[in-house]
């Protein structure tokens, strides 16, 4: 095939699939559902206890990771098949006061942070994830799953954990405790925090406390609420933190359901610092303008078929005299 026929073939079916491209809109994203239900976690909160972490695998029937003198406390570092929800610390140099980022330690939640506009699910070719119409929640269903882990890899949190030791492999991720909603309970982890670091409840709700704490000043004195935040229950007094002027989850990758606050700039401790714009927004857009009614595929055949065909017209015109001089 000469190198001008082919470019010639290329650039007629770019043209051509641009043509089919501008009748094709940009999909934005999705947006945050008025009953949407999720976590608010107050780094400045957390003192590292992980009773969530235990509570969370009591809830999830995960196998435990806790010393024989030290029940309550789970090991666990890392999210896995067997932990959906983890703490990590962040430290720098002398990590002598909490919650700042010099000489400093903090601690943050791992889990799955509900997105609004999730990348898994739109990824996901069987709905084996989905997201609830109501509550927003991102669902598992595992008799619908394939095992082909496109949401483990377009996850920008790197959330879902896929048991590859399991005749029978799973996909494994926070559903927000969707099972326990039917006895009148909620997020096991937010239930058992004694702090109130892990708070649940309306995202609504969550994003209204989140910023009053962040117009509250530093060293002023406020209660926090504790478990449920419809359901009243507040901790002890204390002094307010100076906060990152930043809501993590308001607006990062289309927005969350899980807020964050913090002292530390979010990625130090392993945040990543994402687009307002979803990614699942970005593909669909990219997947609906290639594929729209199969056009640009077929475009692209079309032309690649033509260059083929031109080619193979001019080997075979050429075959008699190359025999002939022979």
């Amino acid at each position: 095939m000469k190198r001008r026929d082919f470019l010639k073939g290329v650039v007629g079916s770019c043209a051509a699939m641009a043509t089919v491209s501008g009748s094709v809109e940009a999909r934005g994203n999705n947006p945050r559902l008025p009953g949407a239900v999720g976590l608010l976690f107050d780094s400045t909160l957390c003192v590292g206890c992980k009773a969530c972490v235990t509570a969370c695998k009591q809830a999830n029937d995960k196998v435990l990771d806790v010393p024989a003198d030290k029940p309550y406390l789970d090991r666990t570092m890392h999210l896995s098949p067997d932990a959906l929800n983890v703490i990590k610390m962040y430290k720098n140099g002398k990590p002598e006061v909490k919650d700042r980022e010099v000489d400093g330690f903090a601690f943050q939640k791992q889990s799955c942070m509900h997105c609004v506009d999730p990348s898994c699910v739109s990824v996901c070719p069987v709905q084996a994830l989905l997201k609830d119409g109501t509550t927003g929640v991102v669902t598992y269903d595992k008799d619908a799953c394939i095992g082909c882990r496109y949401c483990v890899a377009s996850c920008p949190f790197q959330i879902p954990k896929f048991n590859y030791d399991d005749p029978f492999p799973e996909i494994h991720k926070c559903q927000l405790c969707n099972h326990l909603w039917s006895e009148n309970k909620f997020s096991a982890c937010a239930d058992v925090c004694p702090t109130g670091a892990t708070l649940y409840g309306p995202v609504e709700k969550l994003m209204a406390e989140a910023k009053r704490r962040t117009s509250l000043n530093p060293g002023e004195v406020t209660r926090f609420p504790r478990r449920d935040i419809e359901g009243k229950e507040f901790g002890r007094e204390q002094k307010v933190v100076k906060y990152v002027d930043r809501i993590y989850g308001e607006k990062e990758g289309g927005g969350t359901q899980m807020l964050m606050l913090s002292g530390v700039p979010f990625d130090k401790q392993g945040l990543p610092d994402l687009h307002e714009r979803s990614s699942a927004s970005v593909s669909e857009t990219i997947q609906h303008t290639l594929y729209s009614g199969l056009v640009a595929p077929a475009v692209i055949l079309a032309g690649l078929v033509g260059v083929a065909r031109r080619n193979t017209k001019n080997h075979t015109d050429e075959s008699p005299e190359e025999d002939a001089h022979e």
